[in-house]
């Protein structure tokens, strides 16, 4: 099983643990395929990493079929959603299952980590 760190902006994070977003997407696709849960950072000012979940599986096509696949659950408005992806060919989603939240939010170093990473890091 596969683990990687996130970084996303808190008024994300929010709506990934109230329920409203069931899709995270990237524009670069990790080269291990294995990937089976996300641990979350919540960016600036949060600075933790608040919470972990589980991906279901991990969509990959043109932005606008994924859009058309997630959209209910995106949690984003689509004029973002069409900006963040306006120079890409192709469009990364992972599907969040169950969520973990932390009751005492963790520090990188808590994890082994010590920067913040630009799209994603290994944690194992």
């Amino acid at each position: 099983m596969c683990k990687i760190l996130l970084a996303i902006n808190p008024e994300y994070v929010k709506e990934i643990l109230n329920g409203n977003k069931k899709y995270e997407y990237r524009k670069i696709k990790p080269k291990r395929k294995n990937i089976k849960k996300i641990f979350i950072y919540s960016t600036s000012p949060v600075m933790k990493v608040v919470a972990e979940v589980e991906v279901e599986k991990i969509l990959e096509d043109t932005p606008k079929k994924i859009w058309e696949q997630t959209k209910k659950y995106s949690g984003v408005k689509e004029e973002f959603f069409n900006e963040y992806f306006k120079e890409n060919e192709s469009a990364i989603a992972y599907k969040l299952g169950k969520i973990k939240v932390y009751n005492k939010p963790k520090t990188l170093n808590d994890i082994g980590i010590n920067y913040v990473p630009q799209s994603f890091v290994y944690l194992d």
